[in-house]
């Protein structure tokens, strides 16, 4: 089995535990407290990995000028905003619906693409776009089943919009290492430094101004979910960085995760209608592979 695919396959896998832990960690639970303290932990792993590669000087001075380190903020408050709603989301949503709307955040992104490039789509374009739409209209319908109502329920809301946010990150990631040649290191040295005083910020005015705040219990999967996504992006960067291999292939494989995360939702969270869910994922999954291998 070639190496990449054994990289892209073991990314996938952690980040479905990652999605699992995440679930945990929020069920129940404040989301600003559980974003400062996963985040911080992932931070103090990913400067330990620097400091034992003896590279922690040259992530930290990886960008040029002060206008890079600036655009570096921005994808830091883009991802912080995707990453408040996503987790809120997956507090209030069955993580059997949240994670694979989630997964389909290639296919927003490919549609921020199209607006920036003014391209149009060909054929197996447009037929992805219709099999991933019917997959959210699926959703809608199983969402009254589970007794989510689709036009009201914030979560519903918030798992779109995350989404959606989180593909304007991505594209903001092609400009930063694809266009200006920022060092992905350099990115997500600061990425992770950032984003946890950026939590820390949000949660102290949360202690301060919010009247009506959910109790914040502290539990070990907060830490798993900071550690788990260091580890995942740092296999993915691995993946990416062999000569030859197609981008689009290995965004497909990873967001496979998706399987592991909705299956784990049924078994361990007792999350029901199972065969009409499995249905929406599959064409989820069928309109992202229809976009990887479109020409």
């Amino acid at each position: 089995m070639p190496e990449y695919l054994i990289l892209i396959l073991l990314s996938a896998c952690i980040l479905g535990v990652y999605d699992i832990f995440k679930k945990s960690a929020v069920k129940d639970n404040a989301v600003l407290p559980v974003l400062f303290f996963s985040n911080l932990a992932g931070m103090i792993v990913f400067f330990a990995m620097a400091a034992g590669q003896g590279k922690f000087v040259e992530y930290a001075t990886g960008f040029n000028g002060i206008g890079q380190f600036g655009l570096i903020f921005m994808k830091t408050v883009i991802v912080a905003a995707s990453w408040a709603l996503s987790f809120y989301a997956m507090r209030e949503l069955p993580i059997s619906i949240a994670s694979p709307i989630r997964a389909t955040a290639p296919f927003w992104t490919f549609i921020g693409s199209l607006l920036w490039f003014r391209e149009f789509p060909n054929w197996m374009q447009g037929t992805a776009m219709i099999v991933i739409f019917a997959g959210y209209y699926m959703f809608t319908v199983i969402s009254k089943m589970d007794g989510i109502n689709f036009k009201k329920h914030k979560g519903f809301h918030c798992i779109i919009l995350g989404t959606l946010v989180g593909s304007l990150a991505a594209l903001f990631d092609k400009y930063l290492m694809g266009v200006l040649h920022i060092p992905k290191t350099t990115v997500q040295f600061y990425f992770v430094s950032e984003l946890v005083l950026i939590f820390g910020g949000a949660c102290i005015l949360r202690q301060f101004f919010s009247k009506q705040k959910t109790p914040f219990v502290w539990r070990w999967s907060i830490v798993m979910v900071g550690v788990l996504l260091v580890i995942t992006d740092y296999v993915y960067f691995a993946a990416v960085s062999i000569p030859g291999v197609q981008i689009a292939i290995l965004s497909l494989i990873r967001r496979s995760s998706c399987i592991i995360t909705f299956l784990v939702g049924y078994k361990y969270f007792k999350e029901g209608n199972f065969k009409v869910k499995l249905c929406a994922l599959i064409l989820f999954l069928i309109g992202v592979t229809l976009l990887a291998f479109a020409k």
